[in-house]
């Protein structure tokens, strides 16, 4: 337990009462971060590093600050905000409380000059270890959504194109990139921004096709970049390291550029023939086959994909699949995200009840 070590006298009981208030401010904050590390990601480092935090904010927290509280004289308790009662998805209730811890470290920070020589300088370091932890966590949450997703929904332009995607969101789709080469920077700002609440809303991945700086500025998870496009390293310099950065690749040398470049996942293809990039030559199911293979990093089969084909390209080796008319002109988008999500599921159970057959043929040959 810290002492107070003040040189100049007696220190205010008010700046005691701000103390202990914004400790337990930091400290509820971080308890229900690190809940969240715990039970929600088994994550044993970020639930370690929470702990630390909580318990050095302890040693600072003295009888005589808490001396000082004075909960029922404290005209705080009766003020509140319409946002404090509502938290869209998982992604708001932890900035929520990371922006409470921060604040409360700040202000730990200031008056803590006041009442120990240490406090300011132990408070700074502490408030830059938890940006770090902030970045680093929602950093970890995306790359976790983005293995996880099976199926990627890559627009195409449409008057349609908000209650299409809510559809397909509807029926489980977790990934969306937003991809229109035409339409003017005010438009597509427009969308974007939509289409980014709408993903977060139902806890989906949002990406820009192509532009950075859209990405930025309705603060999108990541972007998708072509082979003309900017160089992943530059564009990682602008959207910093935790972020999602997608390449298209059409063969091995292209893949293998792109996961060296620093992507966190590329797309393999196009599978088939497609008008969505119009001129080039279909892949084939060969790559799709080479990827499964060789790529360590998260990829999906794209062009040309469909219901009707969906199980060959499974079948080649494809964990997860990226379309564009599938879903852009379905008629019910909602049932056919179910559809190529139920596929996936079918392949994984039938292969561990094939694995599981071939273990008993195995250990029991008589049976």
């Amino acid at each position: 337990m810290v002492e107070s070590h003040n040189q100049r006298g007696q220190v205010q009981p008010a700046v005691c009462r701000i103390l202990d208030a914004n400790l337990d401010r930091a400290r509820e904050g971080l308890r229900i971060i690190e809940e969240w590390c715990r039970f929600g990601l088994n994550n044993a480092q970020f639930s370690g590093e929470c702990k630390q935090l909580r318990q050095e904010l302890a040693t600072w927290h003295s009888p005589e600050l808490r001396a000082a509280r004075d909960t029922l004289g404290d005209p705080g308790t009766q003020l509140t905000h319409p946002q404090e009662q509502q938290r869209a998805d998982l992604k708001s209730l932890l900035q929520a409380n990371f922006c409470r811890v921060e604040e409360a470290l700040r202000v730990l920070e200031e008056y803590g000059k006041l009442y120990h020589p240490q406090m300011g300088s132990v408070f700074k370091q502490m408030r830059y270890r938890v940006y770090t932890l902030e970045s680093r966590l929602l950093g970890y949450e995306r790359q976790q959504r983005l293995l996880r997703s099976q199926l990627y929904l890559v627009t195409s332009p449409t008057k349609d194109l908000l209650s299409v995607v809510e559809a397909a969101l509807a029926g489980g789709l977790t990934l969306v990139q937003y991809r229109d080469k035409n339409a003017s920077d005010g438009e597509r700002l427009s969308y974007a921004q939509q289409l980014c609440q709408l993903c977060h809303q139902y806890g989906a991945l949002f990406l820009v096709n192509d532009r950075v700086d859209i990405a930025l500025a309705v603060d999108a998870d990541g972007v998708h970049l072509g082979q003309q496009d900017m160089p992943i390293n530059a564009a990682r310099q602008l959207l910093g390291p935790h972020k999602i950065i997608g390449s298209s690749t059409t063969n091995p040398e292209e893949m293998q550029r792109a996961i060296q470049g620093g992507a966190d996942y590329i797309g393999v293809g196009p599978v088939y023939e497609t008008p969505t990039k119009v001129g080039k030559p279909a892949a084939g199911l060969e790559y799709v086959r080479y990827a499964a293979q060789h790529s360590p990093i998260p990829w999906f089969a794209i062009g040309g994909i469909d219901v009707n084909n969906i199980n060959d390209v499974i079948l080649a080796g494809a964990e997860r699949v990226a379309v564009v008319r599938a879903l852009m002109e379905a008629e019910q988008p909602t049932l056919v995200t179910q559809y190529f999500l139920s596929q996936f599921t079918r392949v994984h159970i039938q292969s561990k009840s094939e694995l599981s057959q071939s273990y008993v043929r195995a250990n029991h040959p008589g049976s």
